[in-house]
């Protein structure tokens, strides 16, 4: 093998290892500018009064900046490679995302709590209206940034040169294992993300949107914090007026984690990935 078929195909394309590298760098790049807007964007709103509460934005401000590098200048193509086009922001793939992403941990928490697993305990008085904006406002761009992170650019190179299925199984695995850091993380918790990862993986491959994968990562997240007021992968939210608590073994009820960490959560993506394996993605693949 000679050094240039090292790093490029026949068709003179980079391969996709180093098309991923160079994805990864130009990302920290990225970053480094959007956290400097970020800054001056807040010192701006300091000076004249205002104190942001909400500033999470430059993750996926960052990570968008190297899709649009890649984009344009190494594979010359659409947005709609990384299925980020206007047909995948429509608002019936955006439900549908959110309904998904809901019902898979909507369910199982209802039945949980309706059994006394879980309960709702009384928390300090606040304002419900509040921590609820803030919720939406750091749960969405966190959500957004992930799936850029691993289900935008490099969920698409790896798709194309070793196939949807394999893409799947290693993304979910680099998922999972981004939340090891998180509080209360264990062997448990770590498994459930990756199938998690293959949940919102399956949904990016059946709906053609990154947009709608965001939407049930966000729907997701966004139940946990302001419905149930548990934590969101190990992560205390805000609780005013009550917070749901297990009362089960944490084999079911997700303990510290959180009911997104147990066993009747896992059930609820297992339902979901059967629905979307027996449909919409059979369809695809027909």
């Amino acid at each position: 093998m000679s050094l240039d078929s090292l790093f490029y195909t026949p068709e003179r394309r980079l391969r996709a290892p180093w098309r991923i590298a160079l994805f990864l760098l130009v990302a920290l790049g990225g970053l480094l500018i959007a956290a400097l807007i970020e800054a001056a964007v807040v010192g701006a709103a300091s000076g004249l009064g205002y104190r942001l509460l909400v500033s999470q934005w430059s993750v996926p401000l960052g990570i968008l900046i190297a899709h649009f590098f890649m984009l344009r200048t190494v594979e010359r193509r659409s947005w709609n490679y990384v299925w980020m086009d206007s047909s995948a922001a429509r608002v019936p793939v955006l439900l549908n995302g959110a309904l998904l992403g809901a019902i898979a941990i909507g369910v199982p928490s209802a039945v949980l709590l309706l059994a006394g697993e879980l309960q709702a305990v009384p928390s300090a008085p606040g304002n419900w209206w509040a921590a609820t904006g803030l919720s939406l406002g750091n749960l969405l761009p966190a959500a957004f940034g992930e799936e850029l992170l691993l289900r935008g650019y490099i969920f698409a190179v790896l798709r194309e040169a070793v196939g949807s299925r394999w893409t799947l199984v290693s993304t979910s695995i680099v998922f999972g294992l981004m939340h090891v850091p998180n509080p209360g993380a264990d062997g448990q918790s770590i498994l459930i993300v990756m199938l998690a990862g293959f949940f919102l993986g399956s949904i990016l491959l059946a709906t053609k949107s990154l947009y709608a994968a965001t939407a049930a990562h966000f729907a997701w997240n966004w139940l946990m914090a302001a419905g149930l007021h548990s934590p969101v992968s190990g992560m205390p939210m805000g609780s005013p007026d009550y917070r749901v608590v297990d009362a089960g073994p944490d084999w079911l009820t997700g303990g510290r984690w959180g009911p997104e960490g147990g066993f009747a959560a896992a059930l609820g993506m297992f339902a979901v990935l059967v629905y979307l394996h027996a449909r919409p993605l059979r369809r695809m693949e027909s």
